[in-house]
């Protein structure tokens, strides 16, 4: 049975050999409870079998529609290798051994740079920022940093993949799995 972890795996693993900056950014899009679309460009930190793992602040603005709407899309754009890959699916929180495990493999600034920013909020100058920046790091002075609780991961279980391959004259390739009670149907779709 066709398995699309399996084609993404190789996909990326040759993005990462390949793209010059960032194989592992990818567009997240997301909407209001309205339905008003937002996308902004995120980074895949972690993915298996359960889904496609990004972390953030839970209180930013994505982090808001993802709580009223737990619905995205994600987009893989690998310029120079011609391919995109688009993944459709509800959203869930990962667990807080994960979320831990990443933070703590971060960036001692990073770590502090979570805690500092009031992401999404107005910022009133750079200076505000970095104020912020000097305050936790005397906060966390010569000891771990916790994860703030507001800092977490977002797991984009997939229900639906799509492939994408350039092809001459606009004939592109287009494979599509489909999740069913069975595992994954495939379908070509027309370019």
């Amino acid at each position: 049975m066709p398995d699309p972890f399996e084609q993404f795996r190789d996909w990326f693993a040759e993005a990462e050999r390949t793209e010059p900056n960032d194989p592992n950014a990818m567009t997240l899009a997301s909407a209001t409870p309205e339905g008003v679309p937002s996308a902004r460009m995120v980074l895949l930190k972690d993915w298996d079998a359960r889904g496609f793992v990004f972390y953030t602040n839970l209180e930013s603005r994505k982090g808001d529609e993802l709580k009223a709407n737990p619905h995205a899309a994600l987009l893989f754009h690998w310029k120079s290798l011609r391919r995109q890959v688009r993944i459709e699916g509800p959203v869930e929180p990962v667990s807080d051994a994960e979320a831990d495990t990443y933070y703590a493999s971060r960036p001692r600034l990073s770590r502090i740079g979570a805690w500092a920013s009031q992401q999404s909020r107005p910022l009133p100058g750079r200076g505000a920022l970095l104020k912020r920046v000097a305050k936790y790091e005397a906060m966390h002075l010569g000891e771990r940093v916790p994860r703030p609780e507001f800092w977490s991961g977002c797991r984009v279980v997939p229900e639906r993949i799509e492939f994408w391959q350039d092809m001459p004259f606009r004939l592109h390739d287009r494979t599509v799995f489909v999740r069913s009670a069975a595992g994954w149907d495939v379908v070509k779709l027309y370019p």
